[in-house]
């Protein structure tokens, strides 16, 4: 919890010439004594391409801060022109009002502001060199960008704000990532079993599917054996045997009786 807390910020001198200083009614609270100074900061951003062109315009310590509401009209002086790129001079930029505890900045406000000629001539035709004297600032007070920060406070330690690492933790992390991690190693194991047991299972349907036909393809041929007709030599055999018994009774036929040899 911050111990200083922004209210609101006012833009006193808005729009104003770019050669006049700015001026801000901030009021904040403060929830209890604090044993060091608040140093409030302003910022002028020279150019968006480096931050070599920053300028600060001024700073001022606030305090001994009572506790409550505080308010004050911190005054800072213009950028200097000669330290701003002249193509960014006539332009829009940002400024930077922050507030920072024993060198802890805990925050910071933003507003664009918008850099231009105060006649409608040097705005159509504008100079080859700026005419700072006739540039006038528009700060856009109704959209202030507002960042804060955690730091460490008097009644603080840092422990509060950043708390220390927890070895016990880290180790308990690092045990279960082990767990997964062996847990898919176990699982990846068990897929590759998963698929020999299938590869395996597939050659032994296909050894069964190849016995099979090849049984199939013997029944074929002991079938086509089978229905084949009588060979050649088989009728040579029968023909034989009938023209024995041919010659056998042509024997008994021609063989001449005694009365036909008187």
């Amino acid at each position: 919890m911050s111990v200083v807390s922004l209210l609101g910020i006012k833009v006193l001198n808005n729009p104003a010439k770019f050669t006049e200083p700015y001026q801000f009614e901030i009021t904040f609270e403060c929830q209890e004594q604090l044993k060091n100074d608040l140093e409030w900061k302003l910022t002028y951003v020279g150019s968006s391409r480096s931050l070599e062109h920053d300028q600060e315009l001024d700073s001022i310590l606030v305090g001994p801060v009572p506790v409550g509401v505080n308010k004050f009209v911190f005054t800072a002086d213009p950028p200097s022109p000669e330290l701003i790129p002249a193509s960014e001079l006539v332009s829009v930029t940002v400024i930077l009002l922050s507030c920072s505890y024993d060198g802890r900045e805990f925050v910071r406000v933003g507003y664009y502001v918008n850099n231009e000629y105060d006649n409608e001539e040097l705005r159509e035709n504008p100079p080859a060199k700026v005419q700072v004297d006739h540039v006038v600032r528009n700060i856009l007070a109704e959209k202030p960008r507002v960042t804060r920060f955690n730091i460490v406070w008097d009644n603080e330690n840092e422990g509060d704000i950043y708390p220390p690492e927890q070895p016990g933790v880290d180790e308990e992390e690092e045990e279960e990532e082990e767990e997964d991690d062996d847990e898919g190693e176990e699982e990846e194991e068990d897929d590759d079993e998963e698929d020999e047991d299938e590869d395996e299972d597939e050659n032994e349907e296909d050894a069964a599917q190849e016995v099979d036909e090849e049984e199939a393809e013997e029944d074929t041929a002991n079938e086509e054996q089978q229905e084949e007709p009588p060979s050649k030599k088989t009728k040579v055999e029968k023909s034989a045997a009938h023209g024995t018994e041919d010659q056998q009774d042509g024997g008994v036929d021609a063989a001449p009786t005694p009365q036909d040899t008187q």
